[in-house]
């Protein structure tokens, strides 16, 4: 049995859980993640994820706008969550994911909406004195030009560059690692060359699993133990780092 570790980011309100969501917490706990960040992503999530966190003492709420509804032709609709968020940051220990994923986003007048919502979001962060949660796929150097004056940036599921990720840690930021470790020789990469005291992991739950099917929190233990293999530690002191790194990011 690991000693405790954390789930940096998880969506565990999403619907792929409403058949054993509670079996599903159960499962974390008893592998050893006895407690989460669930993240949410537009209006309707940054709602559940509070609710489920008021349920549960294991579950901390961060609060976000995912960059494929900041292209939403619906204004009014990005501006709720703005509004959203800024009205309930007081409540959640951290701001996003939100930022920009040009992976998906092709488009440059559609990258340019992502970039002004993502900086409107940024404001939000900074103002409430919030970690800020970065999806960044693709666009990971423009996140970290735009947000990298913050005291704490935590980039999310992070397959940028080594170079781009050398930036980051040297501006004292997070790198998040997902379950992708697992079978990704890219991100075997990063899991080498990442400082271990910015080390988070995730699971990105349902996303990303390192089994078949949905994933959820109690994999964690697969990236801990090939996390252990590739930076030559204990898969108790990855976890026992990673859960000091949670702590300090988000303060817990």
């Amino acid at each position: 049995m690991l000693p405790y570790f954390i789930d940096s980011h998880c969506h565990l309100d999403f619907s792929k859980f409403n058949k054993d969501r509670e079996e599903v917490i159960h499962r974390a706990k008893e592998a050893g993640s006895d407690e989460m960040i669930n993240s949410g992503i537009d209006l309707k999530t940054n709602f559940s994820t509070l609710e489920l966190a008021k349920a549960h003492d294991c579950i901390h709420p961060t609060i976000g706008l995912s960059p494929m509804l900041a292209t939403s032709p619906d204004k009014d609709r990005v501006l709720e969550v703005l509004s959203q968020l800024d009205e309930y940051a007081p409540a959640a220990i951290g701001i996003g994911e939100a930022g920009m994923d040009y992976y998906h986003c092709t488009a440059e007048p559609l990258r340019k909406k992502q970039r002004e919502v993502f900086k409107q979001v940024i404001t939000i962060a900074e103002k409430h004195a919030k970690p800020l949660v970065i999806h960044g796929r693709d666009a990971e150097d423009e996140a970290l030009e735009m947000a990298g004056h913050l005291d704490r940036v935590i980039f999310h599921c992070y397959g940028g560059s080594l170079e781009t990720m050398e930036k980051i840690t040297d501006a004292g930021h997070y790198i998040s690692i997902p379950p992708l470790v697992c079978f990704s020789s890219h991100h075997k990469e990063i899991a080498a060359t990442v400082p271990e005291e910015l080390m988070l992991i995730e699971t990105d739950s349902p996303y990303l699993s390192p089994r078949k099917g949905r994933n959820e929190p109690a994999f964690l233990v697969d990236s801990i133990n090939t996390i252990a293999e590739i930076k030559d530690m204990k898969p108790a002191d990855v976890a026992k780092t990673t859960r000091k790194n949670t702590y300090n990011a988000f303060k817990i």
